[in-house]
């Protein structure tokens, strides 16, 4: 038990040390980073589904699908008007398709199926992280890197990670979807967004590029989508008959352990602060 702590602690630290470092650094390790763990994430999925029956997805190809739509999307984030870099990314896509029918395998629509949810669930929100750590200047026709905004989902995500843990083991007695995940409660959820709410008064201070209200809402939105993308993945792991998806964290589980609630989280935000130019 006590080596089980130990082992957790120091992957812990480790793991935010490395994330925070990589995103306040410069882009350029911003971007190694999350190529690296888009196609480790994609992979890992992919081994999961391959558990399944009949199922056999094409694990390379879908972990280079992940990590090229990381750099075609942080390459159109900085340089907008060259469309063409997702060319070889259409015709990954393609590949997958087509391939299916010369493999002979199986179950070629649970293949597809599987493959393409790849994609959606965990390459493109990782992808979107550039949506918001690039901001183009229409006016003066630069493009700048702020790291504080990816930055900020995944501190809001641990906060209330924390929090909900913290209260939920304290006074959680309401179940808050006991079906997929019997052990969150509604108190522990609450517990957690309130500290990641509060949390977004020191950002609103510290970084007023965007103003307090905007900040709490970027706060609410992480959340409550960071919420749902955990409760996904634990719906998932369910249908898998299985408590972690991998082993590649000490005492943390896999990628998808990890990153569930982000999954969710970061492509809210973008929508969120699109939203907000709206009005």
């Amino acid at each position: 038990m006590k080596s089980n702590f130990l082992k957790r602690t120091i992957t812990g630290v480790l793991f935010v040390a490395i994330l925070v470092g990589c995103i306040l650094y410069n882009p350029l390790s911003f971007g190694a980073l999350f190529v690296l763990i888009s196609a480790l994430t994609v992979r890992e999925f992919g081994e999961l589904v391959n558990n399944i029956e009949g199922v056999s997805v094409n694990k390379t190809i879908i972990m280079l699908g992940g990590a090229y739509l990381f750099l075609a999307i942080m390459g159109f984030s900085i340089d907008a008007a060259d469309s063409k870099i997702f060319i070889p990314y259409l015709l990954l896509l393609l590949y997958l398709m087509i391939s299916e029918l010369y493999l002979k395998k199986e179950n070629p629509v649970l293949n597809w199926a599987f493959s393409m949810l790849s994609q959606l669930y965990i390459a493109l929100p990782f992808a979107l992280l550039s949506v918001l750590a690039f901001q183009n200047d229409v006016e003066l026709g630069t493009v700048s890197y702020n790291p504080i905004l990816p930055l900020s989902v995944f501190v809001f995500i641990w906060l209330s990670d924390t929090g909900a843990y913290c209260v939920g083991s304290l006074i959680g007695k309401h179940r808050l979807f006991e079906r997929i995940s019997p052990k969150k409660s509604w108190e522990g959820s609450i517990g957690g967004g309130a500290v990641s709410i509060a949390s977004s008064f020191a950002f609103a201070h510290f970084f007023p590029f965007m103003n307090t209200f905007e900040w709490v809402g970027l706060a609410l939105v992480v959340v409550i989508f960071g919420t749902w993308g955990d409760l996904t993945e634990s719906l998932l792991k369910r249908q898998l008959h299985i408590k972690d998806s991998g082993n590649i964290l000490p005492g943390h589980g896999g990628m998808l352990d990890r990153f569930d609630s982000a999954l969710m989280a970061i492509p809210a935000a973008v929508v969120y602060l699109y939203a907000l130019t709206w009005i």
